[in-house]
């Protein structure tokens, strides 16, 4: 059995393999970059090595040295998690050259499903469905627009190296193609440093739904069931399930047995994952796959009870598989948030900076329950401008779909994160929509919900009442606790006395009752029966109301409260009658005027400016690139201008609302 092994990744990943490995009594070793040495997997190895600068290209990448950490460290394997060099086989060559074991498959599989032209060339001749495209080389965007119009459009572009979204597009006409095309290689050659691409049909209205299959070295392979992963944004996927609500049981058996004749055809050992496109009549087609470890697989874990990265290990220790297809259970219903540091406020745009707070919700373990958070931050840490921004994978299961997607919508509400842009609020939004709740998704589905981007939830009347009752309670404990310090306590059971409570244009007489265990809050003429244990200082409203369990993120002000729940943020004034009349005749204050200005929507890198002083601009024109976390971010015009000054030049590093250009 392995003894060490050097895990060559960072964040949840590396802290994920490490925790099995601890299961299983195998040492552990981290490497880092100087962006990461005090990191949450370095902390929690057992040794720690550093690899180089912050850039990935400069540490993480370089085959040379996370080869001097493995000899440095005397590791007998390494587990590369995902992305960086789990499917590079230069690096599994230099392992198996070094009598190093590699916990991931052989070097001839990497090699044939890691390029995404020859695997569809190999799935095609293994009977594996496949998707109509071009699979040779393309040499220029010229060449790009003619396959493109040849296959029919709307096509996709994908790096062949690729993974994870980056360096992948959708061209709908000859312009998109073209575009689409140089951004693609720009991004595979950045992410992957292959800027091979490949065109295939884009079929409209799919799921994607991928196969987990596991092999060992003689020859055994099963599949674990398969995955739902439709809900994505740019291609990235933000919400996995497992099982799909889609599937048949045919169909199931179908895909999986193609995804295992597959693997056994290019004699695959170790974890990997079959990736399908499926359309509304249960056709799948295959897209790639992926050999190593998937970011969304503890949901395969969550419904089967296979620890994926303990059969890893196994695997790459010679270990027979202990299990038959036979022997694969498919219990319960488990779900996958990916939580973000991205602002969705801003069109999802990158977000760094200190994590001032971070308290994720109890991981539990239960019969009719599971909460699982795989992460590899801390309160404290600090997300960087130099890696992918994912904070943490939050997981839930349960008996059946709906309860799986209850316990998520609770989760979530008791996820804490502050310091920075995240997307748990649109998670939670996604959650909420009757559309998800019916299973009745696609690929398409954020891109049709949210065409304008996300801009919160609206308070509807019974949201509007929830957000004035928080407001009155948490203000009235607030205003208890003060009295307390300073000694001025009212008779026990003494009413609150009257207070108006405004949020957006609905106003709110409201009187407090402090009543044997808990509280009734007359809202105008409905009174509600709250139970909460929540104290001033505490920032998650944990509470009952109405018989109802809610969980609420709040934060004063000098005037109320600010309250974000379920995908809804909204300032709610508390104040005493006369304060309210005299605030009905103040002016309202107008936000600034930036029409006129180009401004950074995130910290980034300026690639390209595409515009001089003295230009024209059209409504639509390409105006500058930005480049944050391996992503490249075109920033367009709204209207049109005239560009009469121009702050930054490629190459400058912006934060966010730093002005990059300015119009007449």
């Amino acid at each position: 059995m392995i003894k060490k092994i050097l895990i060559a990744n960072r964040g949840e990943i590396a802290c994920r393999v490490i925790k099995t490995a601890k299961k299983m009594g195998i040492k552990t070793v981290a490497v880092y970059s100087d962006a990461d040495k005090n990191a949450l997997h370095v902390k929690m190895a057992d040794e720690a090595y550093n690899v180089g600068p912050s850039p990935s290209n400069q540490s993480y990448i370089v085959v040379e040295n996370i080869m001097k950490a493995i000899k440095d460290s005397g590791a007998d394997a390494v587990h590369p998690g995902y992305g960086f060099l789990s499917e590079n086989s230069k690096f599994a060559e230099a392992l198996e050259a070094a009598g190093i074991a590699f916990i991931g498959p052989p070097v001839n599989a990497i090699e044939a499903m890691g390029d995404k032209i020859t695997s569809k060339k190999l799935a095609a001749e293994a009977g594996v469905n496949t998707v109509p495209g071009f699979m040779g080389i393309i040499a220029d965007a010229d060449e790009a627009v003619k396959i493109s119009s040849e296959i029919g459009y709307p096509v996709m572009l994908k790096a062949s190296a690729g993974g994870g979204g980056k360096g992948m597009r959708i061209a709908w006409n000859d312009l998109e193609a073209r575009e689409g095309f140089q951004a693609s290689k720009n991004e595979a050659q950045s992410s992957f440093g292959d800027d091979r691409i490949f065109i295939e049909k884009f079929i409209t209205q799919p799921r994607h739904i991928e196969i987990q299959v596991l092999a060992d070295q003689h020859g055994n392979c099963v599949y674990l069931h398969e995955r739902e992963c439709s809900i994505q944004r740019r291609n990235q996927k933000v919400i996995e399930e497992a099982p799909s609500s889609f599937l048949d049981e045919a169909t199931r058996k179908k895909m999986g047995e193609q995804s295992v004749a597959l693997a056994q055809a290019v004699n695959y050992a170790s974890a990997g994952t079959v990736e399908f496109i499926v359309d509304g009549d249960r056709n799948f087609y295959f897209l790639e796959m992926n050999t190593r470890l998937q970011v969304e697989h503890p949901v395969t874990e969550l419904i089967t009870g296979i620890d994926l990265v303990e059969q890893m290990i196994r695997v790459a220790s010679g270990e027979k598989l202990s299990f038959e297809q036979k022997d694969i259970a498919m219990n319960g219903w488990a779900m996958e948030s990916r939580i973000y540091a991205e602002d969705p406020y801003r069109n999802f745009l990158p977000s760094i900076g200190r994590l001032s707070r971070y308290q994720a919700p109890l991981e539990i373990s239960e019969d009719t329950r599971a909460i699982r958070n795989d992460t590899g931050v801390y309160e404290g840490g600090e997300i960087s401008m130099y890696y992918d921004p994912m904070i943490a994978k939050l997981c839930t299961w349960a008996p059946d779909r709906n309860a799986a997607i209850i316990e998520m919508q609770s989760a979530l509400d008791h996820f804490e994160l502050e310091g920075i842009g995240h997307n748990i609020p649109f998670l939670s939004a996604v959650m909420d929509h009757p559309r998800f709740i019916s299973g009745d998704i696609t690929t398409a589905f954020i891109e049709e919900e949210y065409p304008d981007g996300f801009e919160g939830i609206s308070l509807d009347e019974k949201r509007t009442e929830l957000f004035a009752c928080i407001a009155a309670m948490t203000s009235y404990l607030r205003e208890t606790r003060k009295r307390q310090i300073s000694g001025r306590m009212r008779p026990a059971g003494a009413p609150y006395e009257s207070r108006v409570v405004q949020i957006n244009n609905s106003k709110f007489d409201v009187t407090i009752q402090s009543i044997k265990g808990g509280f009734n809050v007359a809202l105008g003429n409905k009174t509600q029966h709250v139970e909460t244990t929540w104290r001033p200082g505490q920032t998650l409203f944990a509470a009952t109301i109405g018989g109802a369990k809610i969980a609420a993120n709040v934060t004063a002000f000098s005037g109320g409260e600010i309250i974000k729940y379920r995908g809804s943020t909204s300032k709610v004034s508390v104040m005493r009658s006369d304060v309210a009349h005299l605030l009905d005749l103040m002016p309202v204050k107008l936000p600034p005027d930036t029409s006129k200005l180009l401004l950074c929507p995130m910290p980034g890198l300026i690639k390209t400016v595409n515009v001089e002083i003295g230009d024209e601009v059209q409504d639509g024109q390409a105006l500058c690139t930005v480049e944050a976390m391996k992503m490249e971010n075109v920033l367009r015009a709204e209207r049109r201008g005239t560009v009469s000054k121009i702050n930054a030049i490629a190459g400058d590093n912006l934060a966010v609302d730093e002005i990059i250009m300015e119009f007449e």
